[in-house]
C-alpha cells in the first residue's frame, strides 16, 4: 500500500555513529591475544522475537536495507546511517533534518526491490515498515532471505493483536536501537517522543472530542482508519474519537452509509499518493448522500500526511499538528 505525503519537524538531532571497534595497526610484535576467540561485542549476544521470528545477533548488523518511510526514518532518527547498505521505496520526502544523510545512502529502488537487486546490496538486516516488504510471491519472504544469511525485522504495527498505541512505538524504536547495540539514543528518542505527545495530551484533556472520519480514499466504499493501527491512537491522544474505532484492523472498507449513520463532526483526509486534499475534499463535498453529514455540511476538514500516521518517528508530529488542528484554541 503506498503511504503519505508532507515533512513535518524533525524529533532529534541526528547522531554520528560511534565505532564499536577500532583495529591496531602492526607494532612489528608478537600478540598475545593472537588464536583467542574475538570479543562480543558490548551488549551481544542480543535475542529479539520480532513478529514471530527469533534471531540472536552476535554483534549489530553493519549492511542494513531499509523498505518503507517509516522504517527508514527510524534509522536516520538513531543515527544508523553509516549501518545502511541500501533504501527503498519512499512515499513522501525524508524529513529536512535527515536528507543530508539519506542522500549518502544507496536508493535500490523507487518501490520494492526486486530479490536481486535486493541481495546485490549485499546486506545482512532487512528492515521492512509494511508486510508487503516481506512478499514471498516476490522472493523477499522473510523465511527466504534468512536462507540467504539475511536477518529481518518487520514493524509491530503489522503483527500486534488487537490495537497498536505509543507502547509499540517505544518497542519498535527500543528493539531497533538495541539491535544495532545503541539503546541509549532509542532511550533519548522514546523519551522525547513522549514529552512531545504529553504536552499535547495536557493541553486537550478538558476540552470536548469530536467525532473523526478518516478519509484515506475510496469510491465505491470508504477506506478508513481502524481501531488497531497507530493512527486510532492519535486521534485519541490529539482530543478526538474516531468514529470507526470498532473497526477490528488498522485499515479497512466500510459502506458509505455507515459514515452517513455515524455522523462524524470532523473528516481527517491523509495526504498522499496522486489524489491531492483538494481532490478528496471535492468528493465528498460534491456527493449528495454526504450532505447531511455535519462535517461536510459544515467543511470541517483537516489534514495529516499518512507518513505520519504510522510507527514511527512521526507519531508526535501527528498528535501535535492534528491536536491544534481539532482544538486550535488550545494551542
Amino acid at each position: 500500500m503506498s503511504r503519505s505525503r508532507a515533512a513535518l519537524r524533525a524529533f532529534l538531532p541526528l547522531a554520528l555513529l560511534i565505532p564499536l571497534a577500532a583495529c591496531s595497526g602492526s607494532s612489528g610484535k608478537s600478540d598475545p591475544t593472537a588464536g583467542e576467540a574475538p570479543k562480543a561485542a558490548p551488549g551481544f549476544p542480543y535475542t529479539v522475537t520480532n513478529c514471530g521470528v527469533s534471531t540472536t545477533y552476535q554483534a549489530p548488523p553493519q549492511r542494513a536495507v531499509t523498505m518503507n518511510q517509516h522504517a527508514t526514518e527510524i534509522m536516520l532518527a538513531l543515527g544508523l546511517q553509516d549501518r545502511m547498505a541500501g533504501t527503498a521505496y519512499l512515499d513522501d520526502s525524508v524529513l529536512p533534518a535527515y536528507r543530508p544523510a539519506y542522500d549518502k545512502i544507496k536508493v535500490l529502488a523507487r518501490e520494492y526491490p526486486s530479490k536481486e537487486v535486493l541481495l546485490g546490496a549485499n546486506p545482512d538486516f532487512v528492515y521492512g515498515g509494511y508486510a508487503s516488504a516481506f512478499d514471498k510471491g516476490q522472493g523477499r519472504d522473510r523465511e527466504g532471505l534468512a536462507k540467504s544469511g539475511v536477518n529481518t525485522r518487520l514493524s509491530v504495527e503489522y503483527c500486534t493483536q488487537g490495537p497498536v498505541g505509543v507502547g509499540q512505538l517505544k518497542t519498535e524504536i527500543g528493539e531497533v536501537a538495541r539491535t544495532f547495540g545503541v539503546p541509549e539514543r532509542g532511550d533519548a528518542l522514546i523519551a522525547d517522543e513522549q514529552r512531545r505527545i504529553d504536552a499535547v495530551t495536557a493541553r486537550v484533556k478538558d476540552r470536548t472530542r469530536p467525532s473523526v472520519f478518516v478519509y484515506d480514499s475510496g469510491e465505491g466504499s470508504a477506506f478508513t482508519s481502524g481501531g488497531n493501527g497507530i493512527g486510532n491512537e492519535i486521534i485519541s491522544l490529539a482530543g478526538g474519537t474516531n468514529v470507526f474505532a470498532d473497526l477490528n484492523d488498522t485499515f479497512g472498507d466500510v459502506p458509505w452509509e455507515k459514515v452517513i449513520e455515524r455522523a462524524p463532526q470532523v473528516v481527517l483526509i491523509y495526504d498522499y499518493g496522486g489524489t491531492t486534499v483538494e481532490e478528496k475534499k471535492r468528493r465528498l463535498l460534491n456527493d449528495p448522500a454526504l450532505a447531511s453529514v455535519p462535517a461536510v455540511r459544515d467543511r470541517k476538514f483537516v489534514v495529516l500526511p499518512l507518513s505520519s500516521a504510522v510507527l514511527g518517528v512521526r507519531v508526535a508530529d501527528a498528535v501535535e499538528s492534528l491536536g491544534s488542528q481539532l482544538h486550535p484554541d488550545a494551542a
